[in-house]
């Protein structure tokens, strides 16, 4: 991920810009006038004080209230159009992000979205381009402003009695001091920390999320999901401390700021004294330092929350171009198509990014042209990752993979698509109809195609007991499906997409008894002369496989079917005989 300097990240921003940035330069330029022009009336109240304390008639305050009362509101107006002019940038930027973000993903490998987690991916595009929207459209105003109110502060400060206007400044120094303790590199770091801690959380709550209907047929507690726990934990643990880390700073910036009063005391005690009457000219700047003096604490606490700000905007683009830097697969465009539908790896090795060990090592296999094989293995094997890497999901760091006799990386990824069709064991269904749904896959398929493809997998009773049959909208009026029932739908999509390998992901582990036995029958049908790849935990889903891989950290260490694997009295035997236990022990309970 690109660190961007000061100043960088606004570049970043006028790119994504366009034809806007000027507005954002008109913006800014109308901002600082307004905050000059927010200064003027304060010079007025000055003549108006001076007019009372000096006994001049009340006549001549009139027209300087009406000039005082006029440059408030044309400030305001002022800076009403630079917000309109930084809105319309901000509006245009964040679409622009979101454009980019999105061209870049749709082209980025698969096997991304669990690499980095769907959560935090979805957090960058929604929240990290908001974070950028709101800091044009709001705080790039309030920074100028927060910019140029300090320089015509020290011109009124300084222009009627430049002793006072030092002891006002003597609080603003220390809290300016405190300030910068608590901005700089090091609390970039803290906002950077932070934000990625609250990616992690919400990366973590939304796979907790998906896998509630597991948490709530096993009677499980929030417990069982330990990393999403730990997220929480460390994150609060972490606030915390970081919160306490800045308690004196922030306490002594806060009495900083808020004893400017404590000064103009000292100030009238020291240039007036206990023993004499003040002249009306005192009277005069000690009044007009009362009300000018708190501009400084407001001065210092915009800049203070526009510095934070900025933080949060450097850290969002950074985050952004980290998602825009990723480099999609190599593409082939002059493809060569498989012959058949035999896959093949060889000496094939994969490490994530920032693994210290390989999740795949120097795997070697062939399957035959419509044989059904089985990964099976301890979590964690690399069972998942051999067939993630079968469909492309990323590219091998070693060795190579063959559909057809032909490398994966020679296939065009529209043609490797259309030769796998996977399915994963969280089923995924969007908020439209039945028939949408199922179509994903064909989306030129008719509505009879559809629906045969809806009997094969075994879809039929669902579709009967809809209000509106196949053309139910899900999630409407309560309509809702089991874990089951979806993976039916699921299935119906592949057995729709027709292709000639099909790799199932775990595609029945969650499902009841009733729909297990529904989701077997249409795997039966659907796997009719295809190579069908299962990855299982349910080792009584693979019995009948025609070759059954056994994974062991990350390599296939056996290899055959039920029985000779078996009889070998291997890893394969001793998992067989803990699942068996496990079924006798759950039919006792």
């Amino acid at each position: 991920m690109n660190k961007f300097g000061k100043g960088d990240h606004m570049k970043v921003i006028m790119q994504f810009a366009g034809g806007y940035k000027n507005l954002i330069l008109l913006g800014r330029v109308l901002a600082g006038i307004s905050a000059i022009i927010a200064l003027v009336p304060y010079y007025l109240l000055w003549k108006i004080i001076k007019i009372a304390t000096e006994g001049g008639p009340a006549e001549d305050i009139v027209p300087i209230a009406w000039q005082t009362v006029g440059l408030v509101l044309l400030s305001l107006l002022v800076y009403i159009v630079a917000l309109l002019c930084t809105h319309l940038a901000a509006f245009r930027v964040q679409a622009n992000m979101r454009s980019s973000l999105m061209n870049k993903i749709i082209k980025l490998p698969l096997g991304v979205f669990d690499d980095e987690g769907s959560g935090r991916i979805r957090r960058i595009v929604n929240d990290s381009t908001a974070a950028t929207e709101t800091y044009i459209a709001h705080n790039l105003a309030d920074k100028t402003v927060a910019a140029v109110t300090p320089i015509g502060l020290l011109v009124l400060i300084f222009a009627f009695d430049w002793r006072i206007g030092l002891f006002c400044l003597i609080p603003a120094l220390l809290g300016f001091l405190c300030l910068m303790g608590m901005m700089g590199k090091k609390m970039q770091e803290k906002m950077t920390e932070y934000q990625t801690a609250l990616g992690v959380m919400t990366s973590e709550a939304t796979e907790y999320i998906r896998g509630i209907p597991v948490v709530k047929t096993f009677g499980q507690t929030v417990h069982s999901f330990k990393r999403f726990k730990k997220t929480i934990d460390d994150y609060g643990k972490w606030t915390i401390e970081y919160t306490i880390s800045l308690r004196k700073t922030m306490v002594a910036y806060m009495t900083c700021i808020n004893s400017v009063f404590l000064f103009l005391v000292i100030a009238a005690y020291i240039f007036i004294g206990p023993d004499v009457m003040p002249q009306a000219k005192d009277i005069l700047n000690f009044m007009y330092y009362i009300i000018v003096a708190p501009l400084v604490t407001i001065t210092l606490t915009k800049i203070a929350y526009s510095g934070e700000a900025e933080m949060t905007l450097i850290d969002a683009v950074n985050r952004v171009q980290g998602i825009l830097d990723m480099e999609p697969l190599d593409e082939c465009l002059t493809g060569k198509e498989p012959a058949d539908n035999s896959v093949e790896l060889i000496n094939v090795s994969y490490r994530y990014t920032g693994a210290s060990n390989d999740a795949v090592k120097n795997v070697s296999a062939k399957i035959a042209q419509g044989e059904h094989v089985a990964f099976v293995g301890p979590s964690g094997s690399g069972k998942t990752t051999i067939c993630q890497l079968i469909a492309r999901f990323f590219d091998v760091r070693e060795g190579e993979i063959k559909i057809g006799g032909v490398n994966v990386k020679d296939i065009r990824g529209d043609k490797l698509m259309e030769q796998i069709s996977f399915v994963f064991q969280d089923s995924r269904l969007l908020k439209t109809s039945i028939l949408e749904n199922v179509r994903l896959s064909k989306p030129e398929a008719s509505r009879d195609e559809v629906m045969e493809a809806l009997k094969k997998a075994q879809c039929m009773d669902i579709i009967e007991k809809l209000p509106k049959g196949v053309d139910t909208i899900i999630g409407e009026k309560g309509t809702y499906l089991s874990g089951g029932e979806q993976q039916r739908i699921t299935i119906a999509r592949a057995v729709l997409k027709d292709a000639p390998i099909l790799i199932l992901d775990e595609a029945t582990a969650f499902a009841d008894p009733d729909n297990e036995a529904k989701v077997q029958a249409a795997f039966n049908e659907m796997s009719k002369g295809k190579t069908m790849i299962m990855i299982a935990h349910r080792l009584s889903t693979v019995v009948n496989a025609d070759r059954i891989f056994v994974t062991d950290k990350g390599e296939i260490v056996e290899e055959g079917n039920h029985n000779d694997l078996c009889a070998k009295g291997g890893l394969y035997k001793r998992m067989f005989d803990e699942y068996s236990r496990s079924i006798e022990w759950k039919v006792g309970a």
